[in-house]
This record gives C-alpha cells, sequence and structure tokens, in this order.
C-alpha cells in the first residue's frame, strides 16, 4: 500500500507560466521526494503601466509519495 500527499505552493517567473512551474518543481524537490505529478490551481500576472506582463505566477498542487 502507498500513501500520496498533496501540498500547495505558488511560484513566479518573469518568463512565462512553464519556467514558474519548471522553478517551483525545482525548489520543491530539494526538500520532497519522491514527486509524482502537480496541478496548475490558478494563474496570475502582473504588469507594468502600460498592461505589459511583467511576471507569471502560478499556484500549484504537488503530490508525491509518502515514503
Amino acid at each position: 500500500m502507498s500513501v500520496a500527499k498533496v501540498i500547495e505552493l505558488s511560484c513566479s517567473s518573469p518568463k512565462g507560466i512553464e519556467d514558474a512551474v519548471q522553478k517551483g518543481l525545482s525548489k520543491v524537490s530539494q526538500t520532497v521526494k519522491n514527486i509524482k505529478g502537480a496541478w496548475v490551481n490558478d494563474i496570475k500576472v502582473l504588469t507594468d503601466g502600460d498592461g505589459r506582463v511583467t511576471e507569471w505566477r502560478v499556484n500549484m498542487r504537488v503530490n508525491f509519495v509518502v515514503e
């Protein structure tokens, strides 16, 4: 039998959504092992005064198997 746990995290990148997700997964993998997947729950952008995107932010859930 295996048990999975889900944690929620927020991450950001000026480059894009994929980079934000990858940075978040890389950071969490430093302390969490057996990561099996992630779900992006929410996407948000920060903009400058002219409406140009300056930062992408994602909230995601990461699941991993507990040893």
